[in-house]
Formats: structure tokens, C-alpha cells, sequence
């Protein structure tokens, strides 16, 4: 299968290399690699194009945007530039992070999974942080969750749910959209990647409202944006993240923010929402 790999990278200088150099190692090597340095003001551009003097499947291009690190559009806005940069001749189209190592059979692996389940939508490993000199589970999300770190989509599959939607939330949004489209989606314990930056460490205050605002914009309604922002702060350890989440869908239900799915998609992921809720009181 041909895959396609876009890494958006902003100021990854220190992570980069470890990246690539995984990436060139893999069993299976991926048809294209597509670095987009968005606005770094390190060595990141200098490091990329290093690795694309050297392997003919890599390039770079730049890209301009704020030097905040927001979660949610820029890093979209960066992967679609990259995006617009390839051709269309992927089966498999990955948005992967400036700061993962994978190991040397994850491709191949993710590969085999796609063809052999021809209603396989998204596919991914597990991301794992250094704590305490080991590698430990970044135990932020269910385990049916795909980190928006390491995503992976079946071109028909990317197309189908509209491919990335330029606002926090996007990384939950496309999975929720990939069900309604009756895709299935797998990750797969067995491949262990490790995640050299944990998630959130560099984000700005600006963005503690984000995670409430994507909330509202996929519809949840207050019930199981509450029951949400709970769960994610507990993991957090933070329960003054609670009063923010709940706030940023307060703020965006108020300012009337526009919503990320249609009606019929909202109603299927409430409706989904629920059941997994149901499913782990019972």
C-alpha cells in the first residue's frame, strides 16, 4: 500500500531527527514524507532538509502562521498545506508528530491491518511517555481513542469525513464522523510508540477554553460535555480544568460558535456518546 506522511513541525529542533531517522528505518517505508516547517525559528527547517537531501521520498516546505502554539487549527492548517504539496496516489494518508519514535515494523503493521479489514477507517498504536527512566501509556484517553499525535486514514475514509477540520477537537470529531460513515477504527496495543513530548506541554493559556468550545462544535449538548470535561480533567489531574472546559463551551454556546457537524452527524454522536457512557456504568 502506498503511504503518504505529513508531519506539521514547529520548533522541533530537539525531537525532529529522532523522527525522521525512525521513519527511514521502517520495514515497510512509507512512498512519501512530507515535512511542513510552520514558522519555526530553530533548526528544524535545517534539520528536515537534511533528511530530504538524503532520502528522494522526503521534502519540506515552510509555512507562515503565529509563533502561539494553539492545539487545533494551526497544526490542521499545517497538514493541509502539506497536503496541497502531494499528489493523490496514497491508499493510506498519515498526520503524524515532529516528536515520535516509532519502531521499525510500525508501517508495516499498520499496513497489514488496513488490507486484510476492507472496513478498517483509521488505524493507529499507542503513544508512550518517559516517566521515571521507563516508558509508560500516555493515559490520556479511552483505548479505542487514536491520538491525534499518530493518525492514520484509508484515503476513501479521509475523503469521506470531510479530511481534517481546522479546530480543536478535530482529532475526536474525525473518528466519531469516520463511525457515521460505518468505518470501522482499530489501534493496536502491540505497537509502542514513544512520544518525546507529552501532549499539551507547550500549549498556551489562550487554549484552556479550546477543549469545552470543541464540545459544543461537535454537539454534544451540556450533559456529556460536563461528563467529558470531567473524565479529562480527572486524567489531567487537574480539576481546575473542569471549570475551563465547562466555561469554553459556555463562552462558545453564547457567541453562537459554528458547529463542526451537521444535525443528522451531532444526533449520531450524542447518541454514541451515550451508549459508551451506558456501557461503563453498567
Amino acid at each position: 500500500m502506498n503511504i503518504y506522511i505529513v508531519i506539521p513541525a514547529h520548533n522541533e529542533e530537539v525531537y525532529i531527527n529522532k523522527t525522521l531517522k525512525s521513519l527511514a528505518e521502517q520495514s515497510l517505508l512509507p512512498k512519501k514524507v512530507v515535512v511542513v516547517n510552520d514558522n519555526s525559528s530553530d533548526n528544524t527547517q535545517s534539520i528536515a532538509e537534511n533528511y530530504a537531501s538524503k532520502y528522494p521520498w522526503i521534502s519540506v516546505i515552510n509555512s507562515k502562521s503565529s509563533d502561539a502554539h494553539l492545539p487545533g487549527s494551526k497544526i490542521v492548517d499545517a497538514f493541509n498545506k502539506g497536503l496541497e504539496s502531494l499528489d493523490t496516489n496514497y491508499d493510506i494518508i498519515c498526520k503524524f508528530d515532529a516528536d515520535l519514535i516509532f519502531p521499525n515494523n510500525y508501517l508495516e503493521v499498520i499496513a497489514n491491518h488496513f488490507e486484510t479489514n476492507k472496513k478498517l477507517g483509521m488505524a493507529s498504536g499507542f503513544c508512550f511517555i518517559e516517566k521515571d527512566n521507563q516508558w509508560v501509556l500516555e493515559n490520556l484517553t479511552n483505548k479505542d481513542h487514536i491520538r491525534g499525535a499518530l493518525k492514520a486514514y484509508r484515503k476513501e475514509c479521509f475523503n469521506q469525513i470531510g479530511k481534517l477540520k481546522p479546530s480543536m477537537g478535530w482529532d475526536t470529531v474525525d473518528e466519531l464522523l469516520a463511525k457515521y460513515h460505518g468505518w470501522e477504527i482499530l489501534t493496536d496495543e502491540s505497537l509502542k510508540v514513544k512520544h518525546l513530548k507529552p501532549t499539551g506541554q507547550t500549549y498556551n493559556k489562550a487554549s484552556k477554553y479550546l477543549q469545552g468550545e470543541a464540545m459544543y462544535k461537535m454537539r454534544y449538548g451540556f450533559w456529556i460535555t460536563l461528563i467529558s470535561a470531567l473524565k479529562l480533567a480527572y486524567k489531567k489531574g487537574s480539576f481546575r480544568l473542569l471549570k475551563d472546559y465547562t466555561s469554553g463551551y459556555f463562552r462558545a454556546k453564547s457567541n453562537k460558535v459554528e458547529y463542526l457537524v451537521s444535525t443528522d452527524e451531532g444526533k449520531f454522536i450524542r447518541q454514541f456518546r451515550w451508549k459508551g457512557i451506558r456501557n461503563k456504568l453498567s
